[in-house]
């Protein structure tokens, strides 16, 4: 029972730490974007 519980507090850590690294490709990729709709816009 204890290996269960820790192998699910292993996985839901894993699964945060995917987390972070997903919000911060979707907030580089948004910037990307913007980045090229505003250049665009002004040049």
């Amino acid at each position: 029972m204890t290996t269960i519980i820790a192998s699910y507090k292993g996985l839901s850590m894993l699964a945060r730490l995917n987390g972070d690294r997903l919000l911060y490709g979707a907030t580089i990729a948004v910037a990307l974007v913007a980045g090229s709709i505003f250049g665009t816009m002004f040049l």
